[in-house]
């Protein structure tokens, strides 16, 4: 293979990986749909980010949730903003990189304060010093596969009407606490492979539902994770994303990261 095709294969794949964001940011039916408007499209978007009013200058932004958010980060170092270490190795970690390296904004400041293992519920009773202390202007929240996975492994009582409740009680909180802020809830979701077994259906869906409707409920912006992976599924193995089917691949996180931002790119404030 010469370096020229070597080159054309890394564009060919930057533009396919750009043209499945942008696909599922605009909610379209397939990532086919959207490959005719070329790469230069994504580019176009991805410079927009820039003055997108979403994310402004000097935001205090938080990641927060369970393992997937937490991805290995030092928690000794949480009170670090921008910190690699602190973000850990995951989509968070992806995501900041790229606010920070598109706005060159010193004070711009990233926090994960994700804890692996977590539910809605055990969100909620570290709230006050995992978020409220920190006064988030942007509030990103990616929580659910463990409150479906612990019930069924024995682990945890739980149900989609628990989960809906105790987020929604989550998030009123929070606005009272903090009128201004910007909420981002992410879609929680799963690839079938690894531990992702045929009994986490149709029940998962109903996760998934009741976070798009707790979504709705308090205008904030959604980011359909699962429509996400099972279009990249098609192009992919699901263990390319998410070797156990729950926690991203370096592949997959990074698919996270440009999806996210995609979407808040497009956010209307």
């Amino acid at each position: 293979m010469t370096d020229m095709d070597r080159a054309a294969g890394r564009t060919s794949r930057r533009c396919f990986l750009g043209n499945t964001v942008t696909a599922a940011a605009a909610g379209l039916a397939t990532v086919s749909a959207l490959s005719s408007s070329g790469c230069s499209e994504s580019m176009r978007q991805a410079s927009a980010r820039k003055s997108n009013g979403f994310v402004k200058s000097g935001d205090v932004v938080l990641f927060q949730g369970d393992s997937i958010t937490d991805a290995s980060r030092d928690k000794n170092r949480g009170n670090n903003a921008n910190d690699v270490r602190a973000l850990g190795t995951g989509y968070a970690l992806f995501t900041a990189s790229q606010l920070l390296a598109e706005r060159a904004d010193p004070g711009l400041k990233v926090y994960n304060r994700g804890i692996s293992g977590n539910k809605v519920f055990q969100l909620a009773e570290r709230w006050e010093a995992d978020c409220l202390a920190l006064k988030p202007n942007v509030l990103s929240i990616l929580i659910g596969v463990n409150d479906i996975w612990h019930t069924l492994d024995g682990k945890y009582k739980g149900t989609v009407e628990i989960y809906e409740r105790d987020y929604r009680a989550l998030i009123s909180r929070t606005q009272q606490a903090l009128p201004g802020v910007k909420l981002v809830i992410c879609e929680p979701f799963v690839l079938r492979c690894g531990a992702v077994k045929d009994t986490w259906f149709p029940e998962f869906d109903g996760y998934r539902a009741a976070a798009r409707r707790v979504a709705t409920e308090f205008h904030a912006i959604f980011v359909p994770f699962q429509a996400m992976f099972d279009k990249a599924a098609k192009n992919a193995p699901p263990d390319y994303w998410a070797g156990d089917g729950v926690h991203p691949t370096i592949a997959g996180a990074g698919l996270m990261a440009q999806t996210w931002l995609a979407v808040v790119s497009q956010a209307k404030v």
